[in-house]
């Protein structure tokens, strides 16, 4: 069933004493879930080994309590009490011949410890570096504080042993971790023999794995994740200065995982990085070690995968977006089924879930993270209830996604979209700058449907309550989307703001559909997303003069958390577009913009010749309360059930709308909960006084 042209990847790999089974290696990721919910991220992982990953890691584990990373939620394993969550997600991990791996980290100059109110140590006196700008300094760490975060790490070491973990990662990349602390100069400015020349810097790291492989490595496999550049100039840990690291320790690990050095260039969003971003930087390190190497990439093809090996660059393929967005992609690749594949788009909605120290989210796999909580599988669906039929008005994420799952089911399903193009917004906002990649949200269910018998598309079909009242459907799902509102309703102004007719007013609707506005254009931006600075850049593209207005003090503010704010900036100021920070527009004047300080109301006029809206979005349910006004026909027509979902329900971001097809499809003739919890969740219980 394989194409013979994958074998490679599916080739045994010793990591030390151990053997993965396949070159399938899943990197360690973040989850929103963590501490608080273990045994939703047990699922997870379990659901992966299911997949086909050779190897399976934890995210981010926590391994003493003086350095923690509160408020975002990971791992923890401070004591024994840590190990019996531990255990349940290693037992899972290795369900189908995975290795199971546990991600230690020790966050040094990023522990604040608001948690544990423990004084940070790093090896030199820094302020605390985080997303949140904590007030807090760190204290350099002295001969005694090394001697017993070495022994932290042994003690460390034998509990993930005890939970049953094959594999330690120590994390050394992306800015977070005690290793690569000690290896930059820009951290390490020490005097002694843990500090200068880069034989002293790598002395922490060779004396802790030294340590660890006395304590479990006749049994466990230790691998070392590095910064491939921090991209910081000389003071940083460099591209040049990693290979001579790897090359002076070129036996130090079982394995090295390359990973970039900060986070965001690391899990850039394909807005700004393609898949195997990272290759000029890996290339060539293969050959400084006698020890496998794993690196990521945003890895979605398989043929790229295999260009990466047989290239010499990698040994392992290292995944975390892309075995979120399909936890089965190995297996789909081993049985020839690559077009089913889920591909990664690149959105990092996934990565808010940490950010936001909520549970994750997944736009193109909506089961990620409802595997335990709702009992969702990725590729299976409960079975169909008891009535037959569908109609779904609506073709974009949403109804997209309802359909695909809904003919799993079993039910006959008609799909109805009024434009001549399914996708929705989808299908509009992939045109936009660096959007493309999103567009697979559309094309996985597009092609997943036209494998389906029992669904019916009609495109150029825009019903009306009368109409569907006389298909005879016996459930209806409206999914009929939203549209940009164009009179500044959002966060600013709860009602409708001052505006002059003799000043042209347009929304993102209008731009993507081809109304594009000439000369001076203010793009006010009270949304704080992608969208804003993505129609900013492209009127920059169309030759107009941009200026870019928004409330907040970043641009695209919530974009911090999917890792992208600081390059759209980058990006929109290299395009030319003038950036006004703080500011509100309290009026558009028919000769421009009337500006207000955010803090004190101060009043400035900027002039320009159109005003582009990016502010909230208007559900498109009318028809939904036409039907709901037509109950009593219901019974005659042979209606069971109508709902509303999606953007049409609430506007949101893709993934909330996938999610909500999704939802539905699972829920359709399910039985009544009533006031009940619609998902599990643990409750920690109470210690004993």
């Amino acid at each position: 069933m394989r194409d013979p042209r994958y074998d490679i990847l599916f080739e045994p790999m010793a990591i030390g004493p151990l053997s993965a089974k396949n070159r399938f290696y899943q990197v360690p990721h973040c989850n929103g879930g963590g501490y608080r919910d273990p045994s939703a991220a047990a699922a997870m992982r379990g659901i992966k080994a299911e997949g086909g990953w050779g190897v399976i890691f934890t995210e981010q584990t926590e391994m003493h309590h003086t350095s923690e990373i509160t408020p975002f939620i990971e791992l923890r394993l401070w004591d024994d009490k840590d190990i019996p969550a531990l255990r349940k997600m290693s037992e899972a991990m290795k369900t189908h011949g995975a290795l199971a791996g546990i991600q230690l980290a020790y966050s040094g100059i990023n522990g604040p410890n608001l948690y544990t109110k423990e004084v940070p140590l790093a090896p030199t006196a820094l302020p605390i570096r985080t997303f949140t700008n904590d007030p807090v300094q760190a204290r350099a760490m002295d001969k005694t504080d090394i001697r017993d975060l070495r022994r932290w790490f042994v003690n460390a070491a034998k509990r993930s042993k005890v939970a049953g973990f094959d594999l330690i990662c120590l994390y050394g990349a992306h800015g977070f971790g005690i290793f690569q602390h000690f290896l930059s100069r820009a951290t390490n400015q020490r005097g002694d023999e843990y500090g200068g020349s880069l034989e002293n810097r790598s002395r922490f790291a060779r004396e802790v794995i030294a340590d660890m492989r006395d304590a479990v490595g006749d049994t466990m496999a230790l691998t070392l994740r590095v910064s491939l550049d921090e991209s910081i100039g000389d003071l940083g840990f460099s591209n040049a200065e990693v290979r001579d690291f790897i090359e002076m320790n070129r036996d130090l690990p079982d394995l090295w995982d390359l990973a970039q050095g900060t986070w965001e260039d690391c899990s850039g969003p394909s807005r700004f990085k393609e898949e195997a971003a990272q290759e000029a930087l890996v290339r060539g390190i293969r050959a400084l070690t006698d020890k496998p190497v794993v690196g990521v990439g945003r890895f979605t093809s398989p043929d790229v995968m295999v260009r990466m090996v047989k290239s010499g660059a990698l040994d392992f393929i290292g995944c975390a977006r892309p075995s979120i967005a399909d936890p089965f992609l190995p297996k789909k690749v081993e049985e020839g089924r690559i077009e089913d594949i889920r591909e990664c788009i690149g959105c990092n909605i996934c990565i808010t879930g940490d950010m936001t120290m909520s549970i994750s989210r997944c736009t193109q796999n909506p089961t990620f993270m409802e595997e335990w909580r709702k009992g969702w599988h990725p590729e299976r669906m409960n079975a169909k209830g008891d009535s037959s039929s569908v109609l779904i008005v609506g073709a974009g994420p949403a109804g997209l996604e309802a359909a695909r799952a809904l003919s799993l089911r079993g039910y006959d399903v008609a799909l109805a979209e009024a434009r001549e193009v399914i996708g929705g917004r989808v299908a509009r906002e992939r045109l936009l700058p660096g959007l493309s990649a999103w567009g697979r949200v559309v094309d996985y269910r597009q092609y997943q449907l036209s494998q389906r018998p029992n669904v019916e598309t009609y495109i150029g079909s825009e019903l009306d309550a009368d109409q569907i009242l006389d298909f005879g459907f016996q459930n209806v799902c409206i999914a009929t989307g939203s549209h940009w509102r164009a009179d500044g309703v959002s966060r600013q102004h709860v009602v409708p703001m001052p505006m002059d007719p003799a000043m042209p007013v347009l929304t993102p609707d209008d731009i993507m559909a081809g109304r594009l506005p000439s000369g001076r254009v203010v793009v006010y931006d009270d949304d704080h997303y992608y969208m804003g600075g993505v129609i900013a850049e492209l009127l920059a593209q169309k030759g107009c003069e941009v200026t870019l207005v928004t409330p907040a003090p970043y641009v695209s503010d919530w974009a911090r958390n999917t890792l992208e704010q600081h390059a759209i900036h980058v990006r929109l100021a290299g395009a030319g577009v003038k950036i006004v920070l703080n500011r509100g527009v309290a009026a558009i004047r028919a000769d421009g913009v009337e500006t207000n300080c955010t803090y004190t109301d101060a009043r400035e006029v900027t002039s320009c010749d159109a005003v582009v809206v990016v502010a909230s979005r208007r559900s498109e349910d009318a028809l939904y309360h036409a039907l709901m006004a037509r109950q009593a026909d219901w019974a005659d027509a042979g209606i069971r059930s109508v709902k509303l979902i999606g953007d049409a329900a609430a506007p949101g971001p893709i993934a909330w709308a996938t999610y909500a097809g999704h939802r539905y499809a699972r829920d359709l003739d399910g039985p009544d909960i009533g006031d009940a919890l619609p998902f599990r969740r643990e409750v920690a219980d109470l210690a004993a006084d």
